[in-house]
């Protein structure tokens, strides 16, 4: 089964927006997690908009499943990623400023870099994932930095299916393959929904883990949270 993780971001996003703390993000990771909810993903960014580094330090006490930090690994970044030692850490090579992420690494120009970083948190024991577009050179480039994971960035495969053209998921399927023949552990997300969420998953060969925030708290507004977590984790089965 593919593991769900989810990004509470949007959480955070609601409860700053008014101010106080409501709703409260930390019983929210607690509560997703007795839905059933096998990780909880959080994106700190530099603003401090949604998630603010001091959640990512109050979260590490509540995760009893799988804590994932995912960023862009600068300075203050790569600090809290190491006090907080999560189970897992995600680069992702967002600008400052980005309202969300909107594309992959690139491997081959970056590698002297990513690999400096994730040897790093490698030595303390948290796993790494590297964010990357579904293009064969760029999974090649990203076993090159000796990361554990690949993250398939799906913006483009949800778009796609959107308009009712599941070839879009082509891509996907073969960098998949590359990524499991070259031991690469494979995660994705971004824009998978309730909609797309089974069909990706039945396609993907080897897929671990899926984090998802955005379209699972939106849907979660119809639908309650409890029971959104259910149906994706029956979609992933």
């Amino acid at each position: 089964m593919t593991k769900l993780s989810v990004n509470i971001n949007k959480i955070a996003t609601l409860r700053n927006a008014r101010g106080g703390n409501v709703p409260d993000l930390l019983k929210v990771a607690v509560d997703i997690q007795r839905f059933g909810g096998q990780g909880i993903t959080i994106h700190p960014r530099p603003d401090e908009r949604h998630i603010r580094y001091q959640d990512a330090r109050d979260l590490k006490a509540i995760v009893t499943t799988e804590y994932n930090i995912e960023g862009n690994p600068q300075h203050n970044f790569i600090d809290l990623v190491l006090e907080c030692k999560p189970d897992q850490v995600t680069l992702v090579p967002d600008a400052i400023g980005a309202i969300t992420s909107s594309a992959g690494w690139d491997t081959i120009k970056n590698q002297e870099y990513l690999t400096e970083v994730i040897q790093e948190f490698q030595k303390n024991g948290i796993r790494t994932s590297i964010f990357v577009d579904p293009i064969l050179e760029m999974i090649e480039g990203a076993k090159k930095t000796g990361t554990d994971r690949i993250e398939l960035y799906t913006e483009s495969f949800a778009h796609q299916y959107s308009l009712g053209n599941e070839r879009g998921i082509d891509p996907y399927v073969e960098a998949a393959k590359l990524a499991n023949e070259l031991g690469l552990g494979i995660n994705a997300g971004h824009d998978l929904s309730l909609d797309n969420i089974k069909f990706f998953k039945d396609n993907i060969p080897g897929l671990l883990e899926v984090s998802i925030g955005h379209a699972l708290i939106s849907e979660a507004l119809y639908l309650g949270l409890d029971n959104t977590v259910n149906m994706y984790l029956n979609k992933l089965k």
